[in-house]
C-alpha cells in the first residue's frame, strides 16, 4: 500500500497513476516510469498497485535489489506472482507455463499486470529479450500482459539492449521533483496526518527546506525528521530557518 502519508500534488502524481492506469486498461504492453534517486517512484509504484482492484486485475509488484539476477530467476518470480505454484527450471518450459497462466487470466476477464522497481539494475540483454518475449505473448492479436517498468535514468540504456524492446514503449514518464509550493504542501500534508494542530516550520522553515532538497521527497523528508528532533531535544515550540540550515549542514547538503 502507499500509505496514509501518501501526497497527491494534482500536478503530477495523480497524473502519473491516471496515464499508467488507462495504458493498463488498453492493453498497450510496456510502460516506463523514469525519474532521479528520491523523487517517488516507488511510492507511486505502491500506490497504482494499490488502486488496481484485485477483482479486475492480476497484478504484483517485484523490486529488483540484485543485479546479478539471472533471466531464469526473474522469469520464475514473475511466474509466481502470476499464480504458478510450480515454475518449471527449464526455461522454455517455464515460458510456455508463463504463457498458459496469462491465457487463463485473460479468459477470466482479468488484465495482467507486473509491475517492477529499481530496473536499472537488470544490465542484461538477455533479460530485455525476455521482456519482450513476455510482451508479444498474446491472444486474439490482444496483449495479454503489461508490464510497468520504474528506474533511474539508466534504464533507457538498459531498455536499448535489445532494441526492439525499446520500441514497444507505449507510454513512458518522466516523475520530477516538486516545486517549492509543493514542497510547502507537501509537509503540511504529513504533519496534518501525524495529527498536528499547530504549525511546527516556520514559513522560512520551509522555504529553505525547498532549497537544501531541491523538491526531493527523500530529502524533504530526512531534513524533516531530523529537524524535528532537533527541535524535540532542545525543547522549541517550532523549527525555524536557521535551525534547518544546521541540519541540512550536518547532513552534507548545500543549496545548489
Amino acid at each position: 500500500m502507499a500509505g496514509r502519508f501518501y501526497y497527491d500534488n494534482g500536478n503530477q502524481q495523480a497524473n502519473v497513476v491516471s496515464k499508467l492506469k488507462l495504458a493498463i486498461d488498453s492493453r498497450n504492453g510496456l510502460s516506463v516510469v523514469i525519474g532521479d534517486i528520491g523523487v517517488g517512484k516507488t511510492t507511486l509504484a505502491r500506490k497504482l498497485l494499490a488502486e488496481l482492484d484485485e477483482d479486475r486485475y492480476e497484478a504484483a509488484l517485484l523490486v529488483i535489489t540484485n543485479s546479478l539476477v539471472s533471466s531464469e530467476w526473474l522469469l520464475r518470480k514473475i511466474a509466481i506472482q502470476l499464480g504458478i505454484s510450480q515454475p518449471e527450471l527449464d526455461k522454455s518450459a517455464l515460458l510456455g507455463q508463463i504463457h498458459h497462466r496469462l491465457q487463463e487470466i485473460h479468459e477470466q476477464g482479468k488484465t495482467a499486470v507486473i509491475l517492477m522497481d529499481e530496473v536499472q539494475m537488470l544490465k542484461s540483454a538477455e533479460i530485455m529479450e525476455d521482456f519482450r518475449r513476455l510482451l508479444n505473448m498474446n491472444s486474439s492479436g490482444q496483449n495479454i500482459l503489461n508490464l510497468v517498468l520504474f528506474g533511474l535514468s539508466a534504464l533507457e540504456d538498459v531498455l536499448s539492449l535489445d532494441e526492439p524492446l525499446g520500441r514497444r514503449i507505449a507510454t513512458n514518464i518522466r516523475v520530477a521533483a516538486f516545486s517549492e509550493q509543493d514542497t510547502r504542501d507537501y509537509i503540511l500534508h504529513r504533519l496534518s496526518v501525524a495529527g498536528a494542530t499547530v504549525g511546527l516550520f516556520t514559513e522560512k522553515a520551509l522555504a529553505v527546506i525547498y532549497k537544501f532538497s531541491n523538491g526531493i521527497p527523500r530529502l524533504i523528508n530526512t531534513i524533516c525528521d531530523n529537524a524535528l528532533l532537533e527541535g524535540f531535544l532542545f525543547k522549541s515550540s517550532s523549527v525555524d530557518e536557521k535551525m534547518i540550515t544546521a541540519v541540512a549542514i550536518d547532513l552534507g547538503l548545500s543549496v545548489s
